[in-house]
This record gives structure tokens, C-alpha cells and sequence, in this order.
């Protein structure tokens, strides 16, 4: 059976207290992006590890969701983060990478110290006309973000930035890339993060800016956008691209600049990659719903078996429950709560979870699923990276641990 006969079906119902008309029609309209113009071009492109057309981007820019949480006199939507998880979920059930193309958006790069021009990048933003690239990690520090050793030396009124950066997507065809630099050392006494401050790297989209050359690194999955290794040799950045923190904040002043500022903005993107995870989870299951009714063995369809519908039943419930805890944290969120252990749980639980139900979804498509004739294979590799991006599940563990026990 072809990819593209799958059905997917209207999406799981909201409830209350989570149950607003607006949000039944942007789900609903999401979910049906996702089915008629996000899961085609999967099917063709993910195989080939290609990037996703710029015409789907400038689809979803023109339905305004690259500014969901930009307030709206910037020009965007004046959502909250479950605005944002609810069609970031329902894109990811089509394709991963496109229900994470969002967060390039939602204000991201647009924390300058010009007050007019960071309002002309929000509205930029809100249009998707500015969408970027985030380079924190490098060889040396992933999970340890105050290891940073990317050097920003003052040099009269710009920046130069030394250094390597790796696990940059989306950096080629970015309209910027924010990059996490030191500008001095610790002194004693303070934390190993000071000194340590996000810089903005303006470029065209499709290539590199002076002093910056990129290294494709091979993914086994979570294809639609490229991710590179970058070497920073001398690029310079004016002072007036110092920006006082890191992410979109959907367009809120940041009061405590730098490293500080990163927290919120790791909230959000913990709870937006359970939402992605919920997503792909869900995929697996409706497709497992269709093929245990169309694959036949002994005479009748393997969804009579007793042991298949049990571990879809099992499947099903584990999705619903990652479902319900990302709205109730995404609206913690959403209230103004800083939510560090409910962000750092529901990332771990729910990208777990999607590991067991893709990996499971495989084994009832049998010896099917270890094709790439089926999109369970694809679920599978894109689930697997959630546990590791925006932070391990032992990253988790340990924030969740260190707040319910002295630290060691």
C-alpha cells in the first residue's frame, strides 16, 4: 500500500478546561496542512535527506504561525505556548522538521539592543521573514552549555567571534544564525556560565557570511532541513547584535540578559519537543490502526489477534497521557509559572514514550515496518532524536533530581 493511502484522521478532540472554538480551528487547520501539503512532500523528500521547499515554509508563514506567541502589535498571532505545541504537534505528526521549523520563528533573534530595530525583527519574525538558526552546542559542549569555549573578544565597536559550533540546523538557509560565545572568564566566586553572551550572525539565506564555513553532518534522521558543524574564523559582529538573550520570547523585554536569559526559553522548547514527540507518537498509532486492519495472515486481519490489539490499545493510552501533561504544563507556562521540573518531566516522559510506541508501531507492521515502503521506519529514527535534542532524558533526570534532592 502506497504512503500516501493513509488517512489521517480529524485530530484528537480537546477537552476541557484545555476546549476553546479558536483552538478547534487552528488544530484543525493545522492537521489538515499537515495531511494534504506537509505529508506529501515527506514522503518524497525524507528518503532522499533533502530540505524542505521554501514554498512550505512561505505557506506557513502566510497562516501566520512563525508569530503564534509574537504579541499582536507585532504583527503576531498573541498566543501562548499551547497555541504554539497544539500546531507544532499536528505539523510533527506529518514530519518532524516541520513542526520544528516553527521555533525559528515565535521572536527568535530579535533580542537586540536597539529598541527599533528589535521591533522591526519581530514584525519580521511574526511574518516569517526572519527566520533563524541557533548555534549553542559544540564538540566539546552539549548538555554542559558552561563549557563554551567559542571565543568573543571586544574589538572597538563589533565583536569577534573564534571558534566551533556543532548541531547548527537549519544554519545555510537561515536569514541568521544566534551564536553562544564567551566574552571573558569566570572570576571567582561566580558561576562557570558568566561571560558567557548570545551573538546575532546576519547572512543571506543559502550560504555562509564571511569568516563562517559549514560542515553538513550526516543524520540518520530528522531530515527537511540540514544541520551543520560551523568554524567561526574572525567573524564580526557590531555591538548593536549583542543580544540580551536567548530564543523568541514572544517579543517580552528581557530583564536579565546573557546566560540567565536562556531558562524561559529552554521551558518552551522542553515542552514544544514533548508536543513533537506527541506528534510523531500519534502518527505510528493511526497508521498501526490502518494496517492491522488491512494485513491479513492465517485468513483474517491481524487486528482480530488479541496480543496486537492490546499493545495498540497500550500504544494509544501512553499517547493520550503525554498528550494531556504537555497542555497542563504548556499552560503553566502560559500563566506565567516558571515550570523548570514540570518542562524537564514532560520532556522526559513523553519522548520516551514515543521511543516504546514507534518502536512498537514497527514490530506489529512485521517485516513491513523494516522498509522504507512504510512511514513507521521514519517515525521511528525522528522519535529516537527527541530523546537526545533540547536537553538528554539524563539531562532531565538529573534537573528533576536535583529539585526533589540535595545536590551531591
Amino acid at each position: 500500500m502506497p504512503k500516501t493511502d493513509v488517512i489521517i484522521p480529524e485530530p484528537p478532540e480537546l477537552t476541557s478546561p484545555w476546549r476553546t472554538e479558536p483552538r478547534v480551528r487552528l488544530q484543525q487547520e493545522a492537521r489538515a496542512f499537515a495531511r494534504d501539503v506537509v505529508l506529501p512532500i515527506a514522503d518524497e523528500l525524507d528518503p532522499q535527506k533533502a530540505e524542505m521547499p521554501r514554498s512550505l515554509i512561505d505557506q506557513m508563514a502566510a497562516k501566520g504561525w512563525f508569530g503564534i506567541t509574537i504579541p499582536a502589535k507585532h504583527g503576531g498571532m498573541g498566543l501562548g505556548v499551547f497555541e504554539y505545541c497544539l500546531v507544532s504537534e499536528e505539523l510533527a505528526r506529518a514530519w518532524l522538521s516541520v513542526g520544528s521549523i516553527l521555533a525559528r520563528g515565535q521572536g527568535l533573534g530579535t533580542q537586540t539592543l536597539d529598541d527599533r530595530r528589535r521591533l522591526e525583527l519581530l514584525a519580521k519574525s511574526a511574518r516569517g521573514e526572519w527566520i533563524g538558526s541557533i548555534s549553542l552546542s559544540e564538540p566539546t559542549a552539549g548538555s554542559d552549555l558552561a563549557g563554551v569555549r567559542t571565543r568573543a573578544v571586544r574589538d572597538g565597536d563589533h565583536w569577534v567571534l573564534t571558534g566551533t559550533k556543532r548541531w547548527a540546523g537549519f544554519a545555510q538557509a537561515a536569514d541568521f544564525i544566534e551564536v553562544l560565545a564567551r566574552t571573558r572568564e569566570p572570576e571567582e566566586g561566580e558561576p562557570r556560565s558568566a561571560g558567557l553572551e548570545p551573538f546575532l550572525v546576519v547572512k543571506q539565506p543559502g550560504s555562509f557570511p564571511k569568516g563562517v564555513t559549514g560542515r553538513v553532518i550526516d543524520k540518520i534522521g530528522y531530515h527537511g532541513f540540514l544541520t551543520f558543524e560551523l568554524e567561526l574564523d574572525g567573524v564580526r559582529v557590531p555591538e548593536s547584535d549583542r543580544l540580551t538573550g536567548l530564543y523568541g520570547d514572544g517579543g517580552a523585554d528581557a530583564d536579565s540578559g546573557g546566560f540567565a536569559a536562556v531558562q524561559r526559553g529552554l521551558n518552551i522548547a522542553r515542552v514544544h519537543t514533548a508536543a513533537r514527540a506527541v506528534g510523531v507518537a500519534q502518527a505510528a498509532v493511526e497508521d498501526c490502526q490502518a494496517y492491522l486492519q488491512e494485513r491479513e495472515q492465517f485468513g483474517r486481519a491481524i487486528g482480530d489477534f488479541q496480543a496486537l490489539r492490546f499493545a495498540l490499545a497500550d500504544m494509544a493510552a501512553e499517547v493520550r497521557q503525554a498528550r494531556a501533561f504537555w497542555r497542563q504544563v504548556a499552560h503553566l507556562l502560559d500563566e506565567g509559572c516558571s515550570a523548570e521540573s514540570e518542562t524537564a518531566m514532560v520532556k522526559l516522559l513523553a519522548t520516551e514514550m514515543a521511543v516504546r510506541v514507534t518502536s512498537q508501531a514497527m514490530q506489529l507492521h512485521g517485516g513491513n515496518g523494516y522498509t522504507t515502503e512504510r512511514r513507521v521506519e521514519r517515525y521511528w529514527r525522528d522519535a529516537r532524536l527527541t530523546t537526545i535534542f533540547e536537553g538528554t532524558s539524563e539531562i532531565q533526570r538529573r534537573i528533576i533530581s536535583d529539585r526533589l534532592l540535595p545536590r551531591p
